[in-house]
């Protein structure tokens, strides 16, 4: 004991290895930062603040971890870098004591049909392992249980070559077993097509019997090619056609045929519908074409497998009197229970490891989804939880773990939840770096890095640096608004009439039935998982007036931009021609006014092989891409690159007056203003938006739409993303957009939305199928005076009551 007691004097002095306890910052200049210097604690949670746009993800996710990626990757020898995302060097002086850094953004995880909760972690392969080895009756490998592997037998002759001039031909056979269903080919579902929309059967084909959109009998090259192929009669109404003509005309193979001397190729009208319209990403088609799809086509569970995807020998092998199929259909929490009770000493490893992985579902709060739920249908806060878990049981310490704003989508119930969790992650040594607009999570940060003090331009600076109680106190936009809370409303709007949703059984809803008054602002909120979106988007009735306005990804390339997608670029083309008296596709970077060098797209693509590729900026236009000729043209003494350059602020005012004006640009840019974009670039690619902005920008281009007498808009989790600083003007637009005749549902956790709503429908009271029932519906006042749900327990301590 005596030799474990030392002075001061007699400790030994710090090892250099234990030196390096800080990531140093210096110099960075990616997107909108300005030589930002800072020092950031290792083993520490840090937490990164400031308005939208202000440089946060810049910082961390495109310097810090961008550069941790980038290093790892070169310690990898050239062939395997061939394999792996091209990364660039980002724009910094000095980055020093990097750890590897693993980043858990909020990207929604692949829409892929075939994509489940299960598929996507490892939950689905230990599963059919499980089946395979433990199953009665046996059917065969882990492969005949998965829904993603077809059958396939062959046999056949193989030539097997024995030495030089021993040559053999052996017969063989080839078999797999795969568990995929043949009919839906492991999607779970079928599409139907009504063919009442695709033609009327009263009609012949010269009489203009196709109903879809653009086909005009008289002069539409498609319409020619089914009137001119010699399969049918184009002067008989459909409904007279024989079995075969119906046949060839719905189901024909492609061929060749003559039309008006061309040759062009006849197939039948369902595959021809199906690739025309079909395969298109439906948010990328046109608003008059994806009302068409929605109308002639209807999805439905596939008949054989029962929308399990699996086929009828991985449903017939049971443990326990449980399929696979079943399995995976139950929420992940019985799941675990199910697991927990299977006692097989020759599977123990594999039992404990699947055990492992289900509770890590359950103590992120995820307990309530099934391992079959799609991914694609996941929202952007569960997609970030679902990617965490394969790191809580992980044995990696002295670790950078990235986060962008983990309590997206979740209750203040369970923000306490997703805390321990970050503070799981750091008492194991690691580094943990959060971008968070929340005050509850920002509260349990050991240091804080503020940026601003605007966004955009405006931003790119670091305003504050250090504790929590010093950002209190400091005098920056978070710090002043770090306390902030709204007030219950105290007069709320009259409803103008009711939407009426009776015997709801989507998903987890238990036969709900609600009014969802019109007319005013309507908040549902709930825990995670209580049946929100299942309400909302899943129970409305057919045919009302109902627009959505979702975070999901805007389809586009890298040449897309708010300029084209919300239609500004039109106005702003057509004046610049009618000033300088050319054309307007001049100042079209996707057209004649395209710099000859990069096409366009202001950078040159190298490939290098099995190197990283490079991207760099067009050395002939310096990234504008413009041809030189194009940029000579001026309106208000700034050309269309200039223009393009500017930020949704500027821009407002310069086309405001002067001799810029445009009133239909200025129209958009106020819109797009109105919804907290105005940092945002005119020319920035769709591509580097957060979903939040995303959100924004489709709700800037809707609220130019003309609806009927009473528009229905539906929000989903409109704070996403937004500063505490933002939201006070967020609740503005909408008692604008309500006070402008449109009903307002919103989807929403925040508390100062739900204190400023005038009527609030609150689900629960827990999630899954402890979900699922309307637990309140009242004014937000009604809901603190009555504490008897969790939200209203949450509400009531945010506004003091």
């Amino acid at each position: 004991m005596s030799r474990a007691k030392t002075t001061d004097s007699q400790s030994p002095a710090l090892h250099d290895a234990d030196s390096h306890d800080l990531i140093r910052v210096h110099g960075a200049r990616v997107n909108n930062l300005k030589d930002v210097s800072i020092e950031i604690p290792k083993r520490r949670l840090t937490v990164f603040t400031g308005v939208s746009g202000s440089g946060k993800s810049s910082l961390v996710f495109d310097t810090i971890a961008a550069e941790s990626q980038r290093l790892i990757n070169e310690t990898y020898s050239a062939f395997v870098q061939g394999f792996m995302p091209t990364l660039a060097r980002p724009e910094v002086d000095v980055l020093d004591g990097l750890t590897t850094a693993i980043a858990v953004d909020q990207q929604r995880m692949g829409g892929d049909p075939r994509s489940t909760v299960g598929t996507a972690t490892d939950a689905n392969a230990m599963l059919r392992i499980l089946f395979s080895r433990l199953g009665t009756p046996h059917i065969g490998p882990p492969s005949a249980f998965s829904f993603n592997t077809a059958s396939v037998r062959a046999s056949g002759g193989i030539t097997v070559e024995r030495g030089a001039a021993k040559t053999k031909t052996v017969k063989a056979t080839f078999n797999r077993t795969g568990g995929m269903c043949t009919r839906c080919e492991g999607r779970g579902s079928v599409s139907d097509i009504d063919l009442t929309q695709l033609y009327d059967d009263s009609k012949s084909l010269a009489e203009g019997a196709f109903t879809i959109p653009g086909w005009k009998s008289d002069s539409q090259w498609t319409v020619q090619v089914y009137a001119q192929s010699g399969f049918v009669d184009p002067d008989k109404p459909i409904r007279k056609y024989t079995k075969k003509e119906l046949r060839d005309f719905l189901y024909g193979e492609p061929v060749k045929v003559k039309v008006n001397g061309v040759n062009l190729t006849y197939e039948g009208l369902i595959p021809k519908i199906q690739k025309s319209f079909l395969a298109k990403d439906k948010e990328a088609l046109q608003p008059h074409i994806r009302a068409f799809v929605e109308r002639a086509v209807a999805f439905a569970a596939c008949p054989e497998c029962e929308g399990t995807r699996l086929s009828e020998g991985a449903r017939s092998s049971k443990i326990k009197r449980i399929s696979i199929a079943d399995a995976c259909a139950m929420e992940i929490r019985d799941l675990a229970e199910w697991v927990r009770g299977l006692k097989e000493p020759s599977v123990a490893p594999l039992l404990a490891a699947l055990q492992q992985t289900l509770d890590s579902f359950v103590n992120i709060g995820l307990g309530y989804l099934s391992l079959d739920r799609p991914a694609g249908t996941l929202s952007g806060g569960e997609a970030q939880r679902v990617k965490m878990i394969r790191h809580l049981g992980s044995s990696l310490t002295d670790v950078t773990y990235v986060f962008d704003e983990p309590t997206i989508g979740l209750h203040p119930h369970d923000i306490q939840r997703m805390n321990d969790l970050l503070l799981r992650l750091r008492d194991k040594g690691n580094t943990v770096l959060v971008v968070e607009h929340k005050p509850e999570t920002i509260v349990i940060a050991d240091h804080v890095v503020d940026l601003g003090p605007g966004a955009g331009t405006a931003g790119g600076t670091v305003c504050f640096e250090g504790t929590v109680e010093g950002l209190r106190a400091a005098d920056t936009i978070t710090g002043r608004h770090f306390d902030d809370r709204a007030a219950v409303k105290e007069t709320v709007r009259k409803p103008t009439g009711t939407l009426e949703i009776r015997g709801a059984t989507t998903h987890n809803l238990r036969d709900v039935d609600v009014d969802i008054p019109l007319g005013v602002l309507t908040v549902v909120t709930g825990v995670a998982g209580s049946g929100k979106s299942s309400l909302v988007h899943g129970s409305v009735p057919a045919g009302e007036e109902v627009v959505s306005v979702d975070q999901g990804a805007i389809k586009g390339s890298r040449r897309s931009n708010p300029a084209t997608y919300t239609g500004l670029l039109e106005p702003i083309r057509k004046a610049f021609a009618k000033v300088n008296g050319v054309k307007p596709a001049l100042f079209s970077a996707n057209s004649e006014g395209a710099c000859p060098t990069c096409n366009g797209a202001g950078v040159i693509y190298t490939d290098l092989g099995m190197m990283a590729g490079v991207a760099t900026p067009c050395e002939d236009c310096e990234g504008k891409r413009f041809d030189a000729s194009v940029l000579e043209y001026h309106l208000g003494g700034r050309d269309i690159s200039e223009v393009l350059a500017m930020s949704v602020a500027e821009a407002e005012e310069f086309f405001g007056s002067g001799d810029a004006h445009i009133p239909a640009a200025h129209r958009i840019l106020v819109r797009l203003d109105d919804v907290g974009l105005g940092y945002l670039s005119l020319g920035q690619p769709l591509t580097t938006l957060s979903g939040g902005e995303r959100q924004r920008l489709k709700l800037a281009t809707h609220m130019a739409e003309k609806g009927g007498d009473q528009p229905v808009l539906v929000l989903d989790e409109p704070t996403a993303g937004l500063h505490l600083a933002d939201v006070e003007q967020l609740l503005g637009l909408l008692d604008r957009l309500v006070d402008s005749g449109k009903s307002v549902i919103v989807v929403e956790h925040h508390q100062a939305v739900m204190a400023h709503a005038d009527w609030i429908i609150d689900l629960g009271p827990g999630a899954g199928h402890d979900g699922g029932r309307i637990v309140f519906e009242g004014t937000p006042a009604d809901l603190v005076a009555d504490r008897s749900t969790l939200t209203g327990q949450h509400l009531a301590a945010y506004v003091g009551a």
